[in-house]
């Protein structure tokens, strides 16, 4: 992979972070975190800077990088063996190339990202912990 460990691992946990919000549930709801139990904690609004700094990182990193990236898509969701990394990385440069989609926006619409990323990284023989 051309892609360093740490930053798979970065990722991951962006992405866990933009997993477990959803959109505004009560946005005029007048109460306090203490009587909701902090539930718009892990609402989405416009100003929420997370998926923005998911994006800013994709945005940073080389075409090797991002590749490689979806590439640990394809193996974490079966849809190619580790022993294919090479026709995984190739794909994935061609959905780059074909797609109108940036990576970012591509990858934000994947449900599980981060699950699919840990399963790939464990099928390489690798692990964030």
């Amino acid at each position: 992979m051309d892609i360093a460990l740490d930053k798979v691992c970065e990722l991951i946990l962006r992405a866990r972070a933009i997993d477990v919000k959803e959109g505004l549930t009560d946005p005029a709801s007048g109460s306090n975190p203490i009587d909701d139990g902090s539930i718009d904690s892990l609402t989405s609004a416009p100003d929420d800077a997370t998926e923005d700094e998911f994006r800013d990182v994709i945005a940073g990193l080389n075409d090797d990088e991002r590749a490689d990236l979806l590439a640990l898509v394809y193996i974490g969701r079966g849809d190619m063996e580790p022993e294919e990394w090479g026709a995984a990385v190739r794909l994935a440069r061609e959905r780059e190339d074909a797609s109108s989609l940036s990576t970012a926006d591509w990858l934000l619409g994947i449900p599980n990202l981060a699950d699919l990323w840990d399963e790939g990284l464990s099928a390489m023989g690798q692990s964030c912990t």
